[in-house]
């Protein structure tokens, strides 16, 4: 019998769907669940609200997640721009199983974010959902390692048209606004991976001139010059993709010989100004850092993901959550299966597998957690008996985070 299980289910009821998806994730397992995650897809508030009453009920587990979504993977399926449910279960009787919710309370000049459980020494890696209309999320995240030192946060942004059509759920309850997740510790055996599907284009070069998220120099020139010398000594196809979305990477080891593809924190590059020769990216990067400009394709991306997993150190894998952008499934491949049957591939076709196409990714990338966008944010189970774990050997934090008043959308 199986330790990990999940289920798919489509239909104008979604309802029903939400019972089906749960019934077809139990079916396999040893035991009851004691944690299960469902994702919702379709539908109006009220309706998404409902199918999560009903998989709760259905699921009676110890600790029930789950949130409203563009579309959902499971059973070795995504299924977008439809009513679906999915639903992923794992029996992890030695685990220590923590559920939250997170809420913002506002403060003179900053948000504070409350309901994080108090962190234990064994704590291995925590599950975060999010309402992005809401919740400051990329804050909370890039500084959790300052309130959550060595946890590891793996999830995704709920999706809906609209601040307030989104839902997050954990256990009996949903929410429009804020967080829900879950922290796993004790006797886990867990990894992380992120796909970030970018591949480098040009030379490493230092930063040598920055304020903010504004380079204004690469290797001590101004950076749109060093910009355009990259692009302009592409091969054709490749200005063209460079044309579509230029991305660039900032090096996540400053001290390694040399750096390649899956080798940086990737981020966009939103602006540009022609008299100043200065670039705007999505995220701060501090004089002194090396970083390389990036482009992202289907091809790069497949290869990116297939990679990763093919050196991925826990083996066997029994169950995974996948949480795959938005921007990805039919945006960018010829359908909405291509992640789930990638890791079908990788973990020998056994593994429980499920999660939603999210509005934002958050996993560890260089030992930092992160929001990203266009990527794959993954969560593996690996065999009982195997000593490997998500988290480092030490973890502290508080019940409370200081973020700055500031919220995600859309990846795209």
């Amino acid at each position: 019998m199986a330790r990990f299980g999940d289920g798919l289910a489509f239909g104008p009821d979604l309802t029903e769907a939400a019972e089906t998806a749960v019934r077809q994730a139990r079916a396999e397992l040893s035991a009851t669940p004691d944690l299960v995650c469902v994702f919702v897809s379709g539908g109006d508030p009220a309706e998404i609200e409902a199918a999560a009453r009903r998989a709760y009920r259905t699921a009676g587990a110890r600790v029930f997640l789950g949130c409203s979504a563009a579309g959902v993977i499971g059973a070795g399926r995504g299924v977008e721009g439809r009513g679906a449910v999915s639903a992923w279960a794992g029996v992890l009787p030695e685990a220590r199983l923590t559920p939250f919710r997170l809420e913002t309370l506002k403060g003179e000049d900053r948000l504070i974010v409350v309901g994080m459980p108090e962190a234990s020494d064994d704590d291995a890696v925590g599950v975060l959902l999010a309402d992005p209309y809401s919740f400051p999320i990329d804050a909370f995240v890039e500084r959790s390692g300052e309130a959550m030192p060595g946890l590891p946060l793996v999830g995704g942004l709920a999706d809906g048209p609209e601040r307030g059509s989104t839902r997050v759920f954990v256990n009996g309850d949903a929410f429009s606004e804020g967080a829900v997740g879950v922290v796993i510790g004790g006797a886990v055996n867990a990894a992380t991976v992120v796909s970030q599907g970018a591949r480098p284009i040009g030379p490493d070069m230092v930063v040598t001139k920055a304020e903010e998220n504004v380079l204004f120099e690469l290797a001590g020139a101004p950076a749109l010059t060093k910009l355009e010398e990259v692009v302009l000594a592409l091969p054709p196809e490749e200005q063209e993709l460079a044309g579509h979305g230029l991305l660039i990477g900032v090096a996540m080891d400053e001290y390694a010989d040399e750096h390649e593809q899956g080798d940086f924190l990737v981020r966009g590059v939103v602006g540009a100004d022609e008299e100043t020769g200065a670039i705007a990216i999505g995220d701060v990067v501090d004089v002194g850092r090396t970083v390389r400009f990036q482009v992202r394709d289907a091809d790069a991306a497949e290869a990116d993901l297939a990679e990763l997993l093919d050196r991925f150190e826990l083996t066997p894998v029994e169950g995974a959550l996948l949480f795959s952008c938005n921007g990805r499934g039919r945006a960018m491949f010829p359908d909405s299966d291509h992640d789930a049957r990638v890791l079908h591939r990788a973990f020998g076709g056994a593994a429980g597998v499920g999660g939603f196409f999210a509005a934002g990714e958050i996993g560890p990338v260089g030992g930092r957690n992160h929001v990203h966008g266009f990527t794959a944010s993954i969560l593996a189970f690996g065999s009982s008996g195997d000593d490997q774990s998500a988290g480092d050997d030490q973890s502290a934090g508080h019940d409370q985070f200081t973020g700055d008043d500031q919220s995600a959308g859309d990846d795209q």
